[in-house]
């Protein structure tokens, strides 16, 4: 009783219910909201206080900024929700502040897609050299094939392709990378998409900021490359894995194009197949049948991994530098 009746009262004021309408259209920032409320950033914030402490807001820090939205767990996430059904779809303010929502949101997504096109280029070059994208999603999409699929994971989400090619499949899908350019493109492709349920945020590869066997599927696409110790990658990939979950890692085979390390940051030169089956049974998970994808002169080679039961590995050292994917 009392953990509820804290939960109405700090819904029952006038911003804060209008704030809580907001985060259920998505994450918002403190600073999106004040412009759209036109209050004063601490009061906003004091606000947004009250209910994160009432369990109905969720806060994720990033960097400097932090993003709010209606809590996806907890004894309150329901009752954020039905408070919201219950205000009227045709209150004035709630339609005011829909309105300078919306426009907020168009000026972040000309801004992300500006932000794509001066630097598409990177990623166009490197995609020219391998078989083309269409048929490596074709691939990932037949490996999990009927499975059941709750929770997701993408590692290193980049622009978030991942998230909108098995969204629709999922119940809650997450997206990490340490990238805020490649966040802010994420965010905009998922509102455009209408996929609600997937959310992205920034964080480390070497030190996943969840809780143990949380996911049924987890996601390293075009990322492994970048990582100073892979190995590491998929350790902790692996300790997020449910039992039954399934790893997909798509990533090059062994090349010796030089100028990918050079010009486009690479650390690796792909990887060959024993290479990650090792680290994958050392992360406790055993690699089904490899598939490769011949391109000119890039192969792509998507490495499906099974976990059976409990995890009970050591992690190996974490490195000073995280890398963010460009999917």
């Amino acid at each position: 009783m009392d953990f509820l009746l804290s939960a109405l009262k700090a819904a029952a004021e006038p911003t804060r219910l209008r704030l809580l309408a907001l985060c259920g259209r998505g994450e918002l920032t403190v600073s999106d909201l004040v412009q759209i409320l036109g209050q004063s950033q601490p009061r906003i914030s004091r606000h947004l206080k009250l209910l994160c402490d009432a369990g109905l807001l969720d806060r994720f820090p990033e960097g400097t900024w932090a993003f709010y939205r209606l809590a996806e767990r907890g004894r309150c996430a329901s009752l954020a929700r039905t408070l919201i059904a219950a205000i009227p779809p045709d209150d004035l303010q709630i339609i005011r502040d829909s309105e300078r929502e919306e426009a907020i949101k168009r000026q972040r997504a000309e801004a992300a897609a500006a932000y794509f096109r001066l630097s598409a280029s990177r990623w166009h070059e490197i995609r020219r050299l391998h078989v083309p994208e269409p048929e490596v999603e074709a691939v990932l999409l037949r490996l999990v094939d009927d499975r059941p699929l709750s929770d997701l994971l993408d590692i290193g989400t980049g622009t978030g392709r991942m998230l909108e090619l098995f969204g629709p499949r999922v119940r809650h899908g997450l997206g990490l990378d340490q990238s805020r350019e490649m966040l802010a493109i994420a965010r905009a492709n998922l509102e455009q998409a209408g996929l609600r349920h997937c959310q992205v945020r920034q964080a480390d590869m070497y030190q996943l900021p969840l809780d143990a066997e949380t996911f049924d599927l987890v996601l390293i696409h075009q990322v492994l490359h970048f990582a100073e110790s892979p190995a590491v990658v998929i350790a902790e990939a692996a300790r997020v894995l449910r039992p039954g979950g399934l790893l997909l890692v798509a990533d090059f085979a062994r090349h010796d194009l030089e100028t990918l390390r050079v010009e486009h940051a690479h650390r690796r030169l792909g990887f060959a197949d024993e290479e990650v089956a090792g680290w994958c049974h050392q992360a406790g998970l055993r690699v089904d049948p490899v598939v490769h994808l011949p391109g000119t002169p890039l192969t792509v080679t998507v490495w499906p991994a099974l976990r059976s039961g409990a995890i009970a590995v050591t992690t190996p050292a974490v490195p000073t530098l995280a890398l963010t994917g460009a999917a």
